[in-house]
């Protein structure tokens, strides 16, 4: 790691690449992304295995961590030779303000000391002693401020300092850090942390993922049966995925779709943004060299998006297919069209005026979801702008000098953009109450598919055990019958187009590399898939679709099937399915696969999918051979004559394969754990170095100060949008709560114990365990300052809405934080709140979005977007509510 000049000190920099160090090196085929390490006797070691050896071919065969002879030291300090050491800044964010700035945070600087060396001209240090310095880890002969002991409580990385934070006790914390450490050791590395989907949501959730890994990763647990991290949370990923992506995204007949990043994309269409104002550079370290200033966490959006970091669609104010008419009537390229339209600043970006009619989503169909009861942030914003119903937002507009800069400002919020909203579903949810159409879907009782997690080694069936009742249909049956209802109307109204993509700079593709170093510029011109999106023209057959969807597309045969960089050519699999599902006897695509059922659906899946289709599997790991020079194919051979059909999967679930479309092994019969090909088989991660990171070097991580792992506090909702203080109570007045008192506290939702997934809360069996409707658990002693008693009706209220709920007081509970698990729909005992003279909310009418700058870095190496990977996440917990005790005179 390069250390850099800052005001008056030095803090960490970049890693330093190959082409920091001239000659030979420096003119190696994408140098700068080939990082540096020392060898035993202090000279720089370009190694195998970094992001600057995956794609080149004058490379292949070298994208692997085997270091061959060279011994790189952890410290500098480990080599003899070393008499250098420097004072470095890093930023804290434990402090409290200091008054008179309370508006700006509590953040400060703590000095730490490295050893150094200087090499093609630049001091350096190693990242393990970055993370030393970080944790306080004092070492005879360093400079710095470290902590006088394991007892400090006044400096980070002590266990006397979390206790202050965290209420863990310094010794505890100390004893489990040793027992984990010590375990690992002795067990080969069989230490885990087992995690709650509550994790991920916190604003500063990947700093708290961060510090999990450091730990896992410090101890040699990654990779390890039974050690690491289990992320047991509801974000499973499919098996079977390359079939299933292929099938999905329609991906034989059209490359690339158009995916988006769902928090952003209703961030904007609910118009949360008008209200939110945060600024990015209340996030920014002490030590920020100023890219967040002046601006808007919206900002940083539209900054992504034009970056082509991030998918936004519609990505632009006209239509995309008027612009493919556009250029054709020029003579020009859409491509070329799309960036001198906006070079000369007739064309702009939809997120640049989100309020616009043109930009408002006009049609939404739900299917699968319910994102205006259990998942949708915000839910009073969603029905005030999107829907243009009843809300109870209590929020004002970000006032004009807290606006965003680079987002058009419409004094009249559109209230209602949608004209259509249908929802295909089989319950009655807060979605389905609110939904134009409803379309009564089949469970999993009464149709033929797939299933799968990440975190068991199964994939099963779902197969009828009676036939859809009523008017009720297959979700299958469902989207067939609208797809023959639009092309009929295509026919006359669309025809066959001309669509321009905007697809964004891609993970596990050359894409990664637009960004050299981790440094965005603004000095460059607009190139498509360097300083923006990538721009890709595609044919629709509108008039076709519903004969496409029941077809296998030519792009399968033809282009083949990529999945994290290894591409699978299954000419043997498409002749096995024609052979399978049969053929299309007539029409326009007469002789290809039929794709007409359910269950031929699922019989492309499994056979297009490695975890599925042995031969497949053998492929990819063959192809990764190649690129990588280790042996893998042996992990999947055993298996290569096997392929799971879906009458397989409906005798029993069926084990699934080792396949280069995840990171485990169940070679042999083990278990999957993550990671396991590249600790063992010496595959690189997907990541700069071709390692696992302790270190991020882009600049906007820079700015942060979240270059390392790093403790951040959650959101001060008081500081930032005037909300009350936790733990303070009044007393108030009014019609319903004369001379009653109130208590702000802290509020979580997180997944409830008794209605999940495939149970729901609003049945008999359920609602008897959960008080008969919605809930929120409080502490005995918050309730004792607000009268409130065991089963009492209570309302919850902050800027973002209102609930009405029966209050739950527990001992479990911790004083200043309450509960109110997810998923409580408004269907059932939810009576008309007297803060709002509305129907109370469900839980998500106490939540908003609120957008990180770091999840919408994209373009550089493992930050880069991924569907269901990378992008900003739907954070609440760091929200905060005000209770009372209303009226028990409920009405509805």
């Amino acid at each position: 790691m390069t250390l850099e000049p800052n005001g008056g000190g030095l803090v960490p920099g970049k890693f330093l690449t190959a082409s920091d160090l001239g000659g030979e090196a420096a003119t190696a085929p994408r140098a700068e992304f080939k990082t540096v390490l020392l060898d035993q006797s202090g000279a720089p070691v370009v190694p195998n295995g970094s992001l600057g050896h995956r794609f080149t071919p004058e490379d292949e065969g070298s994208w692997n961590l085997d270091l061959g002879d060279v011994t790189p030291p952890l410290s500098l300090a480990d080599l003899a030779d070393t008499n250098e050491s420097v004072e470095v800044l890093l930023p804290r964010f434990d402090l409290p303000p200091e008054a008179g700035s309370e508006h700006a945070g509590g953040s400060g600087v703590v000095v730490r000391g490295v050893p150094v060396r200087r090499v093609a001209g630049k001091l350096v240090t190693t990242v393990f002693d970055l993370l030393l310095a970080q944790y306080g880890v004092a070492r005879a002969g360093l400079p710095g401020e470290w902590p006088s002991g394991y007892d400090d409580p006044t400096t980070p990385g002590t266990p006397a300092w979390q206790e202050e934070i965290t209420s863990v006790p310094a010794e505890q914390a100390a004893r489990l850090g040793r027992e984990f450490a010590d375990n690992a050791e002795r067990s080969g590395g069989r230490s885990m942390i087992l995690m709650g989907a509550g994790t991920n949501h916190w604003f500063h959730s990947d700093t708290i993922y961060r510090t999990f890994l450091a730990l896992t990763t410090m101890t040699g647990c990654q990779g390890v049966n039974g050690g690491g991290w289990a992320h047991y949370v509801g974000q499973e990923k499919v098996r079977p995925l390359t079939g299933y992506s292929q099938y999905a995204t329609a991906a034989d007949w059209i490359r690339p779709p158009r995916q988006n990043i769902g928090t952003a994309f209703w961030y904007l269409a609910t118009d949360q943004w008008r209200y939110d104002g945060l600024p990015a550079d209340q996030l920014a370290s002490p030590l920020a060299r100023g890219v967040f200033q002046d601006r808007t966490t919206a900002d940083c959006l539209v900054e992504s998006v034009k970056r082509g970091w991030m998918p936004a669609h519609p990505t632009f104010s006209r239509n995309p297919l008027d612009l493919c008419d556009e250029a054709e009537a020029a003579g020009k390229e859409p491509a070329q069209h799309v960036v001198d339209s906006l070079t000369d600043g007739s064309l702009s970006y939809a997120v640049e005026d989100p309020d616009a009619p043109e930009n408002f989503p006009r049609v939404i169909d739900i299917w699968r979801a319910n994102v205006l009861g259990s998942s949708g942030k915000g839910n009073e914003y969603f029905l005030k702008h999107l829907l243009g119903t009843e809300s109870a937002v209590r929020a004002s507009e970000t006032p004009e000098d807290a606006r965003p800069r680079d987002i058009r400002w419409r004094d009249d919020a559109p209230i209602g953009k949608l004209d259509l909203l249908m929802t295909a579903d089989f319950r009655m949810t807060s979605t389905t109450l609110f939904s134009d159409l409803v379309l009564p879907a089949a469970t999993w009782y009464e149709k033929y598919d797939l299933s799968s997690t990440d975190m068991h080694p199964f994939i099963h069936s779902f197969s009828p055990a009676i036939n859809p009742p009523w008017q009720t249909r297959t979700d299958f049956d469902i989207f067939g019958s609208l797809a023959e209802r639009f092309s009929q109307l295509a026919r006359t109204h669309l025809g066959v187009r001309r669509d321009i993509v905007a697809a964004p700079l891609q993970h596990d593709t050359a894409d990664v590399m637009a960004t050299p170093h981790g440094v965005p510029r603004d000095d460059l011109p607009l190139i498509p898939g360097q300083t923006m999106a990538k721009l890709i023209v595609v044919e629709r057959d509108y008039p076709n679709l519903a004969e496409q969807w029941k077809a296998l597309g030519p792009l399968t045969a033809k282009l083949g099937m990529t999945t994290k960089a290894v591409t699978y050519r299954p000419d043997v699999e498409i002749e096995r399915l024609a052979r399978l599902n049969g053929t299309v006897a007539s029409g326009p695509f007469a002789g290809s696969v039929r794709l007409d059922s359910d269950k031929r659906a699922c019989e492309l899946i499994l056979a297009f999918s490695g975890t599925s289709n042995g031969r497949l599997a053998v492929q990819g790991f063959r192809e990764l051979e190649k690129r990588t020079g280790q042996r893998l194919a042996h992990l999947a051979e055993d298996h290569e004559g096997a392929h799971i059909t879906f009458s397989d999967v409906q005798v029993q679930p069926r084990s699934v394969i080792t396949s280069p479309e995840w990171s485990g092994s169940e070679h042999g019969g083990r278990r999957y754990t993550a990671f396991a090909i590249n600790v063992e088989h010496l595959k690189p991660w997907h990541t700069l170095t071709g390692r696992q990171h302790f270190y991020l070097d882009h600049d906007w991580m820079e700015d942060l100060g979240e270059n390392l792992p790093t403790f951040r506090p959650p959101l001060d909702m008081h500081r930032l949008f005037g909300d009350g203080r936790p733990g303070t109570t009044r007393r108030i007045g009014g019609p319903y709560a004369a001379q009653q008192t109130e208590v702000t506290v802290r509020y979580l939702t997180p997944h409830s114990k008794w209605s999940i997934h495939s149970e729901y809360q609003d049945n008999l069996f359920m609602l008897s365990l959960s008080r008969g409707g919605p809930t929120i658990w409080m502490s005995a002693e918050d309730a004792r300052k607000v009268d409130v008693r065991d089963n009492d009706w209570i309302e919850a209220y902050n800027r973002n809405g209102v609930v009405v709920a029966r209050a739950i007081v527990s001992h479990r509970m911790p004083e200043g934080t309450v509960f109110m698990y997810h998923a409580k729909d408004r269907t059932v005992d939810v009576p008309i709140a007297e803060t709002s003279g509305q129907r109370g909310g469900i839980h998500n009418s106490l939540t908003r979005i609120l957008l990180k700058p770091s999840h919408l870095i994209g373009g550089y190496a493992q930050l880069a977007w991924a569907f269901n990977y990378l992008g900003p996440t739907g954070n609440q917990r760091d929200e905060i509510t005000t209770i009372r005790r209303r009226s028990q005179e409920v009405e509805y």
